[in-house]
């Protein structure tokens, strides 16, 4: 399901901008010192898109030695 996720068209150019701002914004919480920073990704039904979305976005973000990534997927068991 991930590959298919991130081949469709638009995909790689949605995470790369949005690792991109995401990196932004956390520099500039480790500047000012900040814990923690939460960020969602949705879809219609949650098992899908935003699970395969969120699990390459903290791929990308763990490259970052500064940041320690935790994913929850509130909607996986769901159903």
């Amino acid at each position: 399901m991930r590959d298919y996720v991130l081949s469709q068209p638009g995909a790689a150019e949605f995470l790369q901008t949005y690792h991109q701002l995401l990196k932004l914004v956390a520099d500039g919480y480790i500047r000012e010192g900040k814990r923690y920073m939460t960020v969602a990704i949705g879809c219609t039904g949650g098992k899908h898109r935003s699970v395969a979305i969120a699990e390459a976005l903290a791929g990308l973000l763990t490259e970052n030695q500064q940041l320690s990534v935790r994913v929850l997927h509130r909607d996986l068991g769901r159903e």
